[in-house]
C-alpha cells in the first residue's frame, strides 16, 4: 500500500473532517516555499482525550498536567496518529516535543524490538536536545512499556551498544554517533516505521546532511516521517522533497510568536563600558543566560563573573557531556544563576521561569537569534532578549532583526544606570569572590568503530573528523 494512503484504523477511525487544502504562503525571507497538501488535512482536535491515545499515554498525561493540547501538537496529531507525515514548523517552546513524541510512542505502542532494530527513531542536532527530549518522553513510554535509548557523542559508546543489544523500541540519537553504532553492527535501521527530525535546519548548519540523509536512506521505505524545526530554510528542502511524501503542512511563524511573548531589547553600549553592564546584568536577581561567541570568551566572562560574586558557570562545547549535564542541572537548581554559553546552549535547553536572555555578542544570523532567545518565555510564558550592541555592530544588528522580522526597543544604556536596571534587572555585583563546584569529569571514551582508535592514516583522519563533528553534538 502506498504510504500516503496508508491509516492507522485505530487512530483515524472518527475523523470524518475534509480539513483545508493547504495554499502555498510567501515564504519568509531565508525560507523555502511550504510544499501544499494534495490529501486534504485531518481537523484539529481540542482535547487529548480525542484522539483515541493508548489509556497509558492518557493517564500520563493527566498526572504530569499536561491537560490542553498547544496549536502545533492538536492540528498534528490527528495527522501524524492516522499515519500521515508531517512538516511542523513551530518556534522553540511551543510544545514540538509532544507533538511528535506522543505520535511515536502511540504508534510503536503494543510492539517489541528485536535486539539492535530499533522501531522508531528521533534523529536530533545536539546531546542537550537529545537528552532533553529523553527526558520529556521517557514517562510516557513507560505507561505503554516501551524501553527508549539515547544514543549521543561524549558518553560512553560500549553502554549505548549495550542498551541496544538489550533491545530498545524507540531511540533517540545524534547523527554522528548512531552512524558510529550502525559501523559497529550494533544497531541497524531497517525496522523504524517511524522517523522524527527535530530541529532538522541545525542539522544542516552543522554539517549533518549527508549523514541524516544517509541514515534515511536506511530506515524503511514505507515507514511514516515527521519533521519539525522552529526554521525551515532552504538546506532542509531537500530533506521535505526527497523523504516527505504529501506531508501535512503545519506552520507557525517563528518570528511573530517570539514578537508576541518576548521583549525584544538593543541596548547601545561603549566598547569600554559592556563587561560592567554584562557583570551588572549577571548580578540580577534570577536566572539568565548570557550569549558570547567562543569558548574561550565564555571562559573568561566566566571567571570574571565568579571573582566578581556573582554564581556562573560556564557550557561549551569543549566541556564533556558529563559536565555539561551537571553545569545544567546546578543552574536548574538555582545552585547557577548565571549561565555563561556558547550556541551549544541555544536549543535543547528547558529551564523553568527563565524570564532573561542576554546576547553579550550579537549571533551570527536571525535564526541563531531566534533559537537564543527561545530559551525564555517557553511554553507560553512571556520573558525578554536583549541584546549588547557597540556602535561598530549596529547596522548589522539592524539587517539582523529585519530578517527575523522583529522591531526591538532600542536605547543607549551604561553600567550603574537606572535605564539598564530598569530592562534587565541589573545591580552592582557583591564584589566577593564565589566558588562553584566544578563539575565531574568524563570518563575516557574512545567512539570509535569496535571502541579502539583505527591505527592507519586515512582511518584515523576520519575517525578524528568525525568526533570533532559528534563532540559539536
Amino acid at each position: 500500500m502506498n504510504r500516503s494512503t496508508r491509516t492507522n484504523s485505530r487512530y483515524a477511525q472518527g475523523y470524518k473532517g475534509s480539513g483545508a487544502r493547504t495554499r502555498r504562503t510567501a515564504a519568509p525571507q531565508g525560507e523555502f516555499t511550504l510544499p501544499a497538501t494534495l490529501t486534504p488535512a485531518l481537523p484539529p482536535v481540542e482535547d487529548f482525550a480525542a484522539l483515541g491515545l493508548p489509556d497509558g499515554l492518557l493517564t500520563t498525561l493527566t498526572a504530569l498536567g499536561v491537560t490542553t493540547p498547544f496549536p502545533i501538537q492538536a492540528a498534528t496529531l490527528p495527522n501524524t496518529l492516522a499515519g500521515r507525515d508531517v512538516l511542523g514548523r513551530g518556534r522553540t517552546g511551543s510544545g514540538k516535543t509532544l507533538a511528535f513524541g506522543l505520535a511515536a510512542l502511540a504508534r510503536t505502542a503494543g510492539q517489541r524490538a528485536e535486539p539492535r532494530r530499533p522501531l522508531a527513531l528521533i534523529l536530533v542536532p545536539t546531546r542537550e536536545l537529545a537528552q532533553q527530549v529523553t527526558d520529556a518522553l521517557t514517562p510516557y513510554a513507560k505507561s505503554v512499556r516501551l524501553r527508549m535509548a539515547t544514543v549521543v557523542g561524549g558518553m560512553s559508546i560500549g553502554r549505548q551498544a549495550g542498551a541496544l543489544r538489550t533491545g530498545a523500541e524507540v531511540v533517540v540519537a545524534t547523527p554522528g554517533r548512531l552512524k558510529d553504532l550502525i559501523e559497529r553492527r550494533d544497531c541497524r535501521l531497517d525496522q523504524v516505521a517511524v522517523t522524527v527530525l527535530d530541529e532538522a535546519d541545525q542539522m544542516t548548519d552543522m554539517g549533518f546532511l549527508p549523514q541524516v540523509t544517509e541514515l534515511l536512506d536506511q530506515v524503511r521505505p514505507d515507514g511514516q516521517r515527521m519533521l519539525f524545526s522552529a526554521t525551515l530554510d532552504r538546506n532542509v528542502d531537500l530533506l521535505v522533497r526527497r523523504y516527505l511524501n504529501d506531508p501535512v503542512v503545519h506552520s507557525v511563524d517563528p518570528s511573530a510568536g517570539a514578537v508576541t511573548t518576548m521583549e525584544h531589547h538593543v541596548l547601545h553600549v561603549h566598547g569600554a563600558d559592556k563587561t560592567a553592564a554584562t557583570t551588572e546584568i549577571a548580578a540580577r536577581d534570577g536566572r539568565v543566560i548570557l550569549f558570547l561567541d567562543t569558548k574561550h570568551a565564555v571562559d573568561r566572562l566566566t571567571t570574571h563573573l565568579l571573582n566578581s560574586g556573582v554564581r556562573a558557570a560556564a557550557l561549551h562545547g569543549g566541556k564533556s557531556q558529563p559536565q555539561r549535564t551537571r553545569t545544567l542541572a546546578q543552574f536548574k537548581s538555582g545552585q547557577v544563576t548565571a549561565l555563561v554559553a556558547t550556541n551549544v546552549a541555544a536549543r535543547g535547553i528547558h529551564v523553568d521561569d527563565l524570564d532573561l536572555v542576554v546576547n553579550v555578542d550579537p549571533p551570527a544570523d536571525h535564526k541563531d537569534y531566534l533559537h537564543r532567545g527561545g530559551r525564555t518565555a517557553r511554553a507560553g510564558g512571556s520573558g525578554s532578549v536583549v541584546t549588547l550592541v557597540t556602535s561598530a555592530q549596529r547596522r548589522g544588528m539592524t539587517r539582523l532583526m529585519a530578517a527575523a522580522g522583529i522591531r526591538p526597543h532600542t536605547a543607549a544604556v551604561r553600567s550603574g544606570e537606572a535605564e539598564l536596571a530598569r530592562i534587565t534587572g541589573a545591580q552592582a555585583p557583591s564584589g566577593t569572590p564565589v566558588t562553584i563546584p566544578a563539575p565531574s569529569k568524563a570518563p575516557s571514551d574512545r567512539g570509535g568503530p569496535r571502541g579502539r582508535r583505527p591505527r592507519d592514516g586515512r582511518a584515523r583522519r576520519a575517525y578524528a573528523a568525525r568526533t570533532r563533528t559528534d563532540a559539536a553534538a
